[in-house]
């Protein structure tokens, strides 16, 4: 996959994380919205159905019935003579005048809290009437037959907060709306009355009652928190679903990006790879190709010298291959437990001592060796140990600067190999990456040093098998690999 294809992938693979935060984002925006009026419009309709209630119950409470008792089946003590009204009548008539336009024919008069009397100008007589209050006692004088009633119910001017509030509080129970709230009654957009309205603050609703038990001139409004809590628990479910499909679109995603990523990088390993095989391969094979060449073409086999010579060279050359080949097999089975140790007790300040004395031998770098104990025994491959320090040492001298340092210590717990130098070709972005397998830090197209990538990769998996660890540490101009072993 080519850089330009990846940039696309990755800018699609972003775009649509985005969209897909947004429009979910966007979703539950309106689904809380939603929810906020539905929340307004139960406040709504509870607030109603309160009101009335409040009224149906009021009008229960101050119902009165008024039976005839001259014309009824009851017969009640105390009536009255008949009586010449006129003189009554014209009493009232004055008493009203100005207020009652027309002609009054008849009134009531309630005396006492059970009895009254019914004025009759027509009938030039009173009725005395027996005064029953409430609902409940009129239906039951329904079941009576022959008693003719005539039913009254009075509304109060002012509404009674006492009562109100308990209904109010009842109808949002019955909503599961657990809310605070205020009253304001208003007349001729005037307030009349309040009720709890300490509570109030800037950020609260409003609405006003579509009873059509309020006059015309009275509206009530009542004042409440926005409940925020009680919206976001009603869409928690929505948004815990919304906000786990979001998630698991973006980890499919951020997923489908690293094997992207990763199968890119393999491709460059891999192709680098085969670069870095066929340039180190090739060396020999021509080499033994010239060789086999000059004793066929040019008489080199009269010559035993020559022959000598070729055939050595060639033989150095086919060594060099071979051991390019178990390098490889050898890191095929470094993942595997086919690797197995063959450990025994041995001095592993000689073994150091004789990879140093190697290669200063074939460098013209300072290597500097110091150990804090003269012999350290220990349990280890040697033939495996020795390689993974020789590939830290060998790094260090390719790629390092001119002076490398190493020091061997031990505690009661593990021993400890440092190998400095003071290069700066490796950076922390190397650092993360610089053990892996096939890794080699890049210059472009070209590879001025040869290698296959897996000196380090392998010196971190013997390291591992032996139950050790090795760390890389980049700073102040210092390239250090630190490997601590377990005493055995």
């Amino acid at each position: 996959m080519n850089e330009k294809k990846y940039k696309w992938i990755l800018y699609l693979i972003v775009t649509t994380i985005l969209l897909t935060i947004v429009v979910q984002c966007y979703w539950n925006y309106k689904n809380y919205l939603q929810n906020k009026q539905n929340f307004i419009n139960q406040v709504q309709v509870g607030f109603d159905n309160a009101l009335d209630t409040y009224y149906a119950d009021l009008a229960e409470a101050n119902q009165m019935t008024f039976i005839d008792i001259e014309n009824d089946s009851l017969k009640f003590k105390n009536q009255l003579n008949r009586l010449n009204t006129d003189s009554i009548f014209r009493k009232v008539q004055e008493n009203y005048r100005g207020d009652i336009h027309k002609e009054i024919t008849g009134f009531t008069q309630i005396k006492g809290s059970d009895s009254g009397f019914t004025f009759s100008k027509g009938e030039n007589h009173i009725k005395q009437i027996k005064v029953i209050r409430g609902k409940k006692a009129s239906d039951s004088l329904k079941l009576i037959k022959g008693i003719t009633s005539i039913f009254i119910s009075i509304h109060n001017d002012t509404l009674d907060f006492k009562k109100l509030n308990p209904i109010i509080k009842d109808e949002f129970k019955r909503k599961l709306l657990d809310i605070n709230f205020a009253l304001k009654h208003y007349k001729n957009d005037s307030v009349f009355n309040t009720f709890n309205t300490a509570i109030e603050s800037s950020d609260f609703l409003r609405t006003t009652s579509k009873s059509t038990f309020l006059k015309q001139n009275e509206s009530l409004e009542i004042a409440y928190p926005n409940a925020t809590k009680i919206i976001l628990k009603r869409s928690a479910l929505s948004i815990l679903i919304s906000t786990i499909l979001v998630l698991t679109v973006i980890s499919c995603l951020l997923y489908l990006l690293k094997i992207i990523k990763n199968q890119k990088q393999l491709a460059e390993v891999k192709n680098d790879l085969i670069s870095n095989i066929t340039h180190e391969f090739k060396t020999p094979i021509a080499t033994i190709g010239v060789a086999i060449e000059s004793i066929k073409n040019f008489n080199a086999i009269d010559d035993k010298e020559k022959t000598k010579t070729y055939l050595e060279m060639s033989n150095n050359q086919l060594s060099k291959l071979n051991i390019m080949v178990e390098k490889l097999l050898e890191t095929a089975t470094l993942d595997s437990d086919s690797l197995k140790l063959e450990k025994d007790q041995y001095n592993i300040t000689n073994i150091l001592q004789n990879i140093v004395d190697k290669h200063k031998i074939q460098t013209e770098k300072t290597i500097l060796y110091k150990a804090t104990l003269s012999d350290i025994f220990v349990n280890v491959d040697a033939f495996h140990f020795e390689n993974a320090i020789n590939n830290i040492l060998d790094n260090a001298i390719k790629y390092g600067g001119n002076t490398i340092n190493i020091d061997l210590t031990q505690n009661s717990i593990a021993f400890t190999i440092t190998i400095s130098d003071d290069g700066n070709m490796l950076t922390k972005a190397n650092k993360d990456k610089i053990f892996e397998k096939f890794y080699r830090v890049s210059k472009g197209n070209t590879h001025d040093i040869k290698g296959f990538g897996i000196g380090l990769y392998y010196a971190k998996k013997i390291t591992e098998k032996h139950g050790g660890t090795i760390h890389l540490d980049i700073k102040n101009n210092q390239t250090t690999f630190k490997m601590s072993f377990p005493n055995e």
